[in-house]
């Protein structure tokens, strides 16, 4: 009977001591919160009435089958009010403040359109906020408050982050002055729709309307991230976050300190994943890197000599895992700084230097129209092909080749995504000049075996991977 009594006080007490260990383990917020959460600050402000539209009410451009659809709430820091008797109305956000002689840093979003700017204080004062900067590819914000002495923020490294570490964030959501919630770091490196220079930090902290533009801290009450978006189906809080990275906050702040503006780097090439199918054609081992769809014209890309088909699996010296990697080096990269970048070209490693240029204003491709007529040809891919005129040439924005895809039917090219309407420019890393051109190449293409082919879809270029089979 002692020894039952014994064993049961042990195990008792083997409990009661995992239970003090795990309690123990857990972080304490509150002293990073009594030295920094009076840096905080909200920030409310007057909009247009023509500008009426809540931000977090803007959709993406996207199908709405696409599991991005719901990125509506994207913008999800600026509240609406009542109307106000003037015909504005206030809006929310929160911010934090870098310098003690009052530079704040906020979301783009909450002040856009923004007539006036009131920021306030843990102190309860309300001071006139003055936009120095904004910008809208990162979605940072630099605000001037008038005064002296202001409580500051420290900041930390983002390239240091680990995924799993405890996380903390400031805010005001809803309209509730600094509230805090905490969580851990769940990703690194998002890519997200429209945003592809800003590699996210994706949290599970509960991140509601009112929390843009407040501060991400790490447990050494640094800040490692400005809170920017999440994702929601209901405009609230679903364990999804989003943070812009410390290291492009700071980048993007000196800019705009500095001049006014945000300058990026630019290569001037259309990319996509490798996925493992492609991998395969491009005889890699395994899926990496980004793979070149298209080089501009006029481009450092064009200049340094890339090529369509081309993998880059390092830029810079910085490992390229995927194509969502790329963008972001790319936009850090200093302007005029000469770049070794390393490819992998019909499966051989090549080393080739850019000179970055500055991100023009715009880049975007002008959507092609599609006509159809001339030289239909048929063959076993299952698909009826036409070599296009000069003036399809014009409208499709071809230069010597490229063939229009009349048909498609059940085969190869069906199963690799090939539709009518497309444009194949390359097949096996070769130009296509003609639809007899398309037949020649076919006859020498290898059986079993995954062959790239390089199409042009209403003006967008796109690899895809054919598996060639023994008929």
């Amino acid at each position: 009977m002692e020894y039952k009594i014994n064993y049961i006080l042990l195990v008792f007490g083997l409990l009661i001591s995992s239970q003090v260990s795990q309690a123990r383990s857990l972080p304490d917020f509150t002293p990073l919160i009594e030295e920094h959460s009076a840096a905080v600050v909200n920030i409310s402000t007057s909009l247009k009435k023509s500008n009426a539209q809540a931000p977090n009410l803007n959709i993406p451009d996207v199908p709405e089958d696409s599991p991005f659809y719901d990125f509506f709430n994207k913008y999800f820091g600026q509240i609406p009010r009542d109307s106000q008797p003037n015909g504005q109305r206030s809006s929310l956000g929160s911010g934090f403040i870098i310098s003690e002689d009052g530079y704040v840093i906020t979301n783009n979003h909450v002040v856009e359109n923004a007539q006036e700017i009131i920021v306030g204080l843990k102190d309860r004062r309300e001071l006139v906020a003055e936009i120095i900067g904004t910008d809208k590819r990162s979605d940072i914000a630099v605000l001037k408050i008038k005064g002296k002495g202001f409580p500051t923020l420290k900041l930390g490294n983002s390239e240091s982050l680990k995924v799993g570490e405890w996380v903390l964030a400031i805010g005001s959501p809803f309209g509730f002055n600094h509230s805090v919630t905490q969580g851990i770091i769940s990703a690194m490196g998002r890519s997200l729709p429209n945003e592809s220079y800003v590699p996210f930090i994706q949290t599970d902290v509960a991140i509601n309307p009112g929390n843009s533009g407040g501060p991400l801290f790490n447990l050494k009450g640094e800040v490692i991230g400005v809170n920017s978006q999440i994702y929601s189906r209901n405009g609230g809080y679903m364990g999804l976050s989003f943070a812009v990275p410390i290291d492009v906050v700071v980048n993007v702040y000196q800019q705009l300190r500095e001049q006014g503006y945000v300058s990026r780097g630019w290569l001037g090439v259309l990319i996509q994943d490798v996925t493992r199918e492609l991998a395969e054609s491009f005889g890699m081992e395994r899926p990496h890197g980004a793979l070149i769809a298209k080089v501009l014209p006029g481009s450092p890309a064009e200049a340094s000599g890339f090529e369509a088909g081309d993998v880059v699996i390092s830029f810079d010296k910085k490992e390229i895992g995927f194509s969502s990697d790329l963008p972001p080096i790319v936009g850090n990269s200093k302007i005029g700084s000469s770049v070794p970048v390393e490819v992998i070209r019909r499966g051989k490693n090549r080393t080739l230097k850019v000179e970055i240029e500055k991100l023009p204003e715009d880049v975007q491709l002008k959507l092609a129209t599609q006509n159809s007529e001339n030289n239909q040809v048929s063959n076993r891919l299952n698909v009826t092909v036409k070599t296009p005129t000069e003036i399809q040439r014009k409208q499709l924005e071809l230069s010597e080749h490229g063939i229009i895809v009349e048909e498609v039917k059940d085969g190869v090219a069906k199963s690799a995504g090939v539709r009518a309407g497309d444009v194949i420019l390359l097949l096996n890393n070769t130009k296509v000049t003609s639809a007899e051109d398309f037949a020649r190449i076919l006859k020498d293409l290898p059986e079993n075996k995954s062959i790239p082919v390089l199409i042009q879809r209403r003006g967008t270029p796109i690899f895809l991977a054919l598996k060639m089979t023994d008929n």
